[in-house]
C-alpha cells in the first residue's frame, strides 16, 4: 500500500506594510461622527457631574425612602417611605431600586444616589444618536444628541434624585427596539420593545406610555407582512407588556394589607388607584393638589380641625423646663429673604406649568425649561413629512415613533388639567431633539432639491423655523435674563444664514447648520446655570434665576439645627419604639430620616392618606409604641387623616422653645405628646371638649 507523505507547510507570506494613518485590521476608522459624539458625551458628562455634590440629597423624599428601603428587603421590595414600613412612596419601584442598589454597593451617601441619574442621562444622549443616525444621517444624529444634552429640564432632573432620568432612558430604549421591530417585522424584537415599555411603566406609571402610540402606529403602517399578521403581533406584544407592567403591582395587591406598607397617595390602599389615578389620568383630567378642576377626590375626613395648645400645662415637662418657659420668649420671626440681584429672580419655584393652552410650553412655568427649540422641532417635523418617500423609506418609521412621542408629550404638557410640574417637560427632550436633528437635515435636503418648487418650499420652511425659534428665544432670554449677551449675535447669525441659503443653494446645508448651531447656544448656556446653586429637589429646574435648593438634607441651617434639637429631645424624653416620631407629612419626616431618626408620616406626602386612624394611633400609644407626633408643616392645608385629626384634638402641645433648642420651627410645625391619651384618641371629639374645659384654654383653627 502506498503511503502518502504530507507536504511540508509553506511559509506564510509576509504581511503587507500598512499605510501611514491607516486603521488596524478589524477596527473601524475614527470618523468626524465619532469625534463629534465623543465631544457631546463629554459635554453631557460635564453638565451632569460638575459640582454635583452641592445638591446634597436633592429630593429628600426619595432619598429618605432609599435609606428606609435599605433597612430590610421587605422595605426595599415595597419601596417604603419610612423605616417602619408604615407607608410607601407614591411611585413605582424601579427608579428607587436603582438608587437603592447603588447605595447598597457604594454606601448610602448623596453621590451614590445622584451619580446613577447622571449616568442614565449620558447613556440617553448616546442612545438617541444610535437611534437617529442610521435613519437620518450622522449629522442629524449629532444635532439630536447635542439638543438632548443641553435640554434644560433634562439637565436639571438628571442632577436630582428622582426617577425621570431612568424613565427617559427606558422610553428611548423602547423607541429604539420598536424601530428595530418595524424594520425586521420580527415578533421577538417587538416583544423586547414591550418588555422595555413595561419596565418604563414600573418607573413612572402611565407617563411611560406616551411613547407607545407612535410605536404602534408606526408598526401598523410600516412593518412588513400582512395587516392581520401585524395586528396579531401587536396584540401579543400588548400581552407581554401587561404581564411585565403589572407584575409588581399584582404582587403588592395580593399581599395582605397588614403585611405591607399602605400605598402612598391613595385613599383605597391600592397600587392600581395609584398607577391609574394619582400618577395617571388624574394628572391629565385634574386632581387634588393641581391647578385644574378636580375630578378625582383623594382627601377624606375634616379638612380643618382645632389644635389644642395648653402651653406650660403640657404633661411630660420637667420643673427645669417649666422655669425655662417662664423666663424665655420665642425668638422673633426671621424676615423673608429679599430678592437677589437680577430683575427676574424668583423667591419661590414655579410649581405648575400655568393655564392650559397651546402656548403653555412657552409660559413662565415651562418656557425656560423646554420651550427654546419647540418651533424648530415642529417645523422640522413638517419638513421631514414632506421629505420622506412612503412607508418603505427608513425615515418614515422614525417620523411615526419619535415624532409621535414628541407631539403626544407636547399636547399632554399643554392641555393637562392636573398636576403638571415644570420638570415633567424633561420627557419632551428626546422627541424634540430627534425632530430638531432630523428636521434640520430634511430642511437642508429640500432646499438642495433639483425642482425649484421643492427648493422654494424648503426655503420657506427654513425661514419659518428660524424666525419662529429666534422669536421664542428672544422672549425667553428677556424673561429669564440669560444669556442676555447672546441676543444680537443670535439675530445676526440667523439672518445671515437665511440670506445665504438661496445664494449657495447647493451648499445650503452649511447655512442651515449655522442657524441651528446658533439656536442651540441659548439653551446650552441656560443649562450651565445648574452649576450655580443646588438644584431644588422638589422642583428641579435650570436657570440662574430659578429658586435654588438648599443642598444637604433639604432644609436650611436653622431648620437643620431645629431637627437635630428635636432628635435630642426625643432621645431624652421617653420616645417610644418603633415609632420614635410620627409626622403629619412626609416632608416633615424626610430630613429627620436622613439624620437617622425612625420617623414615619401618618398622612403620606399629601398629609391626607388614610394610613392610620385615630383608634390605630390609640392602640400604638396604649402599647407604648408611639407617643410624639409632629403636626402641621408642609401641605398641612390639604387636611389630614384620622390619626392626625385625633392628635390635634386631644394631645397637648410641647412648647417649641423646649424641643426646638430655642428656635422657631420654620414650617409652623407643632410637637404633640400623646402619652396616656389612648382612651381620648379613640373618641377625640368628645375628649377635646373636656380637655379644653379642664385647662381653660382656647383652640386655634
Amino acid at each position: 500500500m502506498a503511503t502518502i507523505t504530507p507536504r511540508a507547510a509553506e511559509p506564510a507570506p509576509p504581511p503587507r506594510p500598512r499605510r501611514a494613518g491607516a486603521s488596524p485590521r478589524g477596527s473601524r476608522p475614527v470618523t468626524p461622527a465619532h469625534l463629534g459624539l465623543a465631544a457631546i458625551l463629554v459635554l453631557s458628562g460635564l453638565l451632569q457631574f460638575v459640582r454635583l455634590s452641592q445638591n446634597g440629597y436633592a429630593n429628600v423624599y426619595y432619598s429618605a425612602a432609599v435609606r428606609s428601603m435599605l433597612r430590610s428587603w421587605h422595605n426595599f421590595f415595597f419601596v417604603s417611605a419610612d423605616p417602619n414600613g408604615l407607608i410607601s412612596v407614591d411611585k413605582p419601584p424601579l427608579g428607587l431600586w436603582l438608587q437603592g442598589l447603588s447605595a447598597k454597593l457604594f454606601g448610602f451617601a448623596p453621590l451614590s444616589l445622584l451619580i446613577p441619574e447622571g449616568i442614565c442621562a449620558v447613556l440617553a444622549v448616546a442612545l438617541i444618536y444610535r437611534i437617529v443616525a442610521p435613519r437620518f444621517g450622522w449629522v442629524a444624529g449629532l444635532v439630536s444628541a447635542f439638543s438632548l444634552a443641553v435640554f434644560p429640564s433634562f439637565v436639571a432632573v438628571s442632577r436630582d434624585s428622582g426617577v425621570d432620568p431612568l424613565l427617559i432612558l427606558l422610553m428611548l430604549a423602547t423607541c429604539g427596539a420598536g424601530l428595530a421591530a418595524i424594520d425586521s417585522g420580527r415578533l421577538r424584537t417587538l416583544v423586547w420593545c414591550a418588555v422595555l415599555a413595561g419596565l418604563a411603566f414600573n418607573t413612572k406609571s402611565l407617563a411611560a406610555l406616551l411613547c407607545v402610540p407612535g410605536i404602534g402606529l408606526g408598526y401598523l403602517v410600516c412593518a412588513p407582512g400582512s395587516l392581520r399578521r401585524r395586528l396579531a403581533q401587536l396584540t401579543a406584544a400588548g400581552v407581554v407588556f401587561a404581564i411585565v407592567a403589572l407584575s409588581w403591582i399584582t404582587i403588592v395587591q395580593l399581599t395582605p394589607a397588614s403585611q405591607r406598607p399602605f400605598v402612598g397617595s391613595t385613599s383605597s390602599n391600592s397600587e392600581f388607584q395609584l398607577a391609574l389615578g394619582y400618577n395617571g389620568f388624574g394628572r391629565v383630567g385634574g386632581q387634588q393638589g393641581g391647578p385644574g378642576k378636580s375630578t378625582v377626590r383623594y382627601l377624606t375626613g375634616p379638612q380643618t380641625l382645632p389644635l389644642v395648645r395648653p402651653g406650660v400645662n403640657s404633661p411630660g415637662l420637667t420643673p427645669a423646663e417649666h422655669r425655662f418657659l417662664a423666663t424665655h420668649r420665642p425668638p422673633p420671626a426671621t424676615p423673608a429673604p429679599r430678592p437677589g440681584p437680577g430683575r427676574h429672580r424668583a423667591l419661590k419655584p414655579v410649581p405648575f406649568g400655568g393655564a392650559r393652552s397651546p402656548w403653555r410650553i412657552f409660559g413662565a412655568g415651562l418656557g425656560g425649561q423646554a420651550g427654546w427649540l419647540v418651533p424648530l422641532a415642529l417645523i422640522g417635523m413638517l419638513a421631514l413629512g414632506l421629505a420622506v418617500r412612503g412607508r418603505g423609506d427608513r425615515r418614515t418609521p422614525g417620523l411615526f415613533v419619535l415624532g409621535g412621542w414628541f407631539l403626544i408629550e407636547l399636547g399632554t404638557l399643554d392641555f393637562s388639567a392636573g398636576i403638571v410640574h415644570p420638570y415633567y417637560s424633561s420627557a419632551l427632550g428626546p422627541g424634540l431633539a430627534a425632530m430638531v436633528g432630523a428636521g434640520a437635515v430634511a430642511i437642508a435636503s429640500l432646499v438642495r432639491g433639483r425642482a425649484a418648487r421643492t427648493a422654494l418650499r424648503g426655503y420657506l420652511l427654513a425661514v419659518a423655523a428660524v424666525t419662529g425659534t429666534v422669536t421664542v428665544e428672544l422672549v425667553l432670554i428677556d424673561r429669564e435674563g440669560d444669556p442676555l449677551w447672546w441676543r444680537i449675535p443670535l439675530v445676526v447669525i440667523c439672518l445671515g444664514a437665511l440670506i445665504a441659503i438661496p445664494l449657495v443653494r447647493r451648499r445650503a446645508g452649511w447655512a442651515v447648520a449655522g442657524a441651528v448651531g446658533a439656536l442651540l447656544v441659548a439653551p446650552m448656556v441656560y443649562s450651565f446655570s445648574v452649576w450655580l446653586a443646588p438644584v431644588n429637589g422638589t422642583f428641579p429646574a435650570a436657570g440662574p434665576y430659578s429658586y435654588p435648593g438648599t443642598g444637604g438634607y433639604g432644609v436650611g441651617p436653622t431648620s437643620l439645627r431645629t431637627d437635630r434639637s428635636l432628635i435630642h429631645y426625643l432621645g431624652t424624653h421617653g420616645a417610644t419604639r418603633p415609632y420614635v416620631l410620627l409626622t403629619q407629612s412626609s416632608d416633615q419626616a424626610s430630613p429627620l430620616i436622613l439624620l437617622g431618626l425612625r420617623a414615619s408620616a401618618v398622612g403620606g406626602y399629601n398629609t391626607t392618606d388614610p394610613a392610620m386612624s385615630g383608634p390605630q394611633l390609640a392602640a400604638l400609644v396604649s402599647a407604648h409604641k408611639a407617643r410624639y407626633i409632629l403636626i402641621a408643616g408642609p401641605y398641612a392645608s390639604r387636611g389630614g387623616n384620622g390619626a392626625s385629626a385625633a392628635a390635634r384634638l386631644v394631645c397637648p402641645e410641647i412648647p417649641g422653645l423646649i424641643w426646638s433648642g430655642g428656635a422657631s420651627y420654620g414650617d409652623g410645625s407643632f410637637l404633640l405628646d400623646c402619652a396616656g391619651k389612648a382612651r381620648e384618641l379613640r373618641d377625640p371629639y368628645r375628649s377635646a371638649q373636656a380637655f379644653i374645659r379642664r385647662y381653660h384654654v382656647h383652640y386655634a383653627l
